[in-house]
């Protein structure tokens, strides 16, 4: 069960005095939400980089629903609009800005303690997307958080980043240009954590069950003799990334996430801290 917070305010009531109904002011007791500092997130202004993306929709909610101010970084503030992100609650903010363009940067991220990158090529055309966004987009993000003395930065890669030989990378070299910003990210000296999922859902098949995130170092998963790599809900790496911010097991490392449905249920800080590497 959700935790609550219970607040206080006045409510008018009247009370008998002098043989007359006189108004005074009575605590009613009201619920809300859990603040962020139960979460241990109080503080935190997050930018959201692909916010309007199946991964980065998901992630401002589950900031949204611990109360965490989030900037939702978008090209089209109307469109995201549209596709629900101004409806998450008054602490999340639209902001224009262009991965492709470094000046629309360094203004978003103002006040902001973390990033979380969500952004991915989807055009399966563009022979350029890879490169344009998943390595080019993300360096600028990287530089423009260096700039403004951003604390975290949380990276969504992939399982597979690692293996040149991965038949997705007949995707115009998308993990390769995964890798090489993960690369940059681990060279810049911010705090950062790369979360690497595997097959990505939005939702459920009929008779699927979500199963329990089951965490590993690079190159758990992927083409043998790696483990066969799974798939995850987008909710549930949203979960990850969230945690990546206050757990501190997950400074500085790289992870790969799936779920298996015979898998213990385990707390994410347990997870980030049975990933050794290096």
């Amino acid at each position: 069960m959700a935790s609550v917070i219970i607040s206080v305010q006045n409510a008018a009531t009247f009370s008998r005095v002098a043989g007359r109904a006189v108004p005074r002011r009575l605590p009613v007791v009201k619920v809300r939400a859990a603040s962020s500092a139960a979460s241990g997130l109080e503080g935190y202004k997050v930018l959201v980089a692909g916010a309007t993306g199946g991964s980065g929709k998901e992630v401002v909610a589950a900031l949204a629903a611990k109360n965490v101010p989030v900037r939702a970084l978008v090209r089209d503030t109307s469109k995201a609009g549209s596709e629900g992100l101004a409806g998450l609650g008054s602490g999340t903010e639209l902001v224009r800005g262009d991965v492709f363009q470094f000046a629309s940067l360094p203004p978003a991220m103002e006040d902001c303690t973390a990033v979380i990158c969500c952004t991915g090529a989807r055009d399966p055309r563009d022979p350029l997307g890879p490169f344009n966004v998943d390595y080019q987009g993300t360096l600028n993000l990287i530089a423009a958080a260096k700039q403004k003395g951003v604390r975290q930065f949380v990276l969504i890669s992939s399982i597979g980043a690692d293996d040149l030989l991965n038949p997705l990378n007949l995707f115009w070299g998308v993990l390769f240009w995964k890798k090489r910003a993960e690369e940059e990210l681990q060279r810049s000296g911010l705090t950062y954590t790369i979360v690497r999922p595997g097959g990505l859902k939005t939702k459920l098949g009929q008779g699927e069950v979500a199963g329990n995130i089951v965490m590993g170092a690079p190159g758990t998963f992927g083409i043998p003799p790696a483990k066969k790599s799974g798939s995850i809900l987008r909710s549930q790496v949203a979960d990850v990334c969230v945690a990546a911010l206050t757990e501190p097991a997950a400074a500085n490392k790289v992870v790969e996430v799936i779920a298996e449905k015979d898998a213990p249920s385990k707390p994410l800080g347990e997870l980030f801290a049975g990933v050794n590497w290096f």
